[in-house]
């Protein structure tokens, strides 16, 4: 989630300023925010999702990524880090090659602090990237899930599941995510 603009930079020292810091930062139009640190309960459930995903997608040629790798959208100029990615074409990255352009399918950890940027802005801009297939969000604070399908015309379908017993099909890579599997190990009474 953004958090705080800074003065406005061009790309090139936007780009600059990320190989040089641990801090994650988005950049758009010129501005860079910085990125919110994530919660033990966010990261074990982004744990649970790659590692879900590295099994199921061990014998195909997708490949999965965890928030470290950024996005870059081109058509509207943002670059961001979503929680988890899957791209399964051979990774096209901008140079210096830590910008991938390609992603199959994005997932992001919703937070009380980030879940109406990625619902909202954010997705309008991940709807214009061509190879985005599929977008995942998951909710730390509950088990729930939501995937948007890329439908022909521009839509997107909605599927969801909100408790243990219940999966997620992402058709885009053949995977299935239980919420029983993504959520292990979760224990809600921790303070986040």
């Amino acid at each position: 989630m953004a958090v705080k603009p800074h003065s406005k930079i061009t790309v090139a020292d936007y780009l600059t300023l990320e190989s040089g810091t641990l801090e994650k930062h988005e950049y758009f139009q010129g501005e860079v925010f910085a990125m919110g640190g994530a919660g033990a309960i966010h990261n074990l459930v982004l744990a649970n999702i790659i590692r879900e995903f590295c099994s199921q997608l061990r014998k195909t040629p997708c490949l999965v990524y965890p928030s470290d790798l950024r996005v870059k959208v081109s058509n509207t100029g943002l670059y961001t880090y979503p929680d988890a990615i899957v791209v399964c074409d051979k990774p096209n990255l901008e140079q210096p090659g830590d910008t991938l352009l390609n992603p199959t399918v994005i997932i992001e950890v919703l937070s009380d602090s980030s879940e109406l940027y990625d619902r909202g802005r954010k997705f309008e801009h991940y709807r214009t990237l061509t190879t985005l297939n599929e977008y995942l969000l998951v909710d730390q604070r509950a088990p729930k899930m939501e995937l948007y399908s890329r439908q022909p015309q521009q839509r997107w379908l909605l599927s969801a599941a909100n408790s243990l017993a219940e999966s997620i099909s992402i058709p885009a890579i053949r995977c299935d995510l239980t919420l029983a599997d993504v959520y292990h190990k979760v224990e809600w009474s921790s303070a986040e």
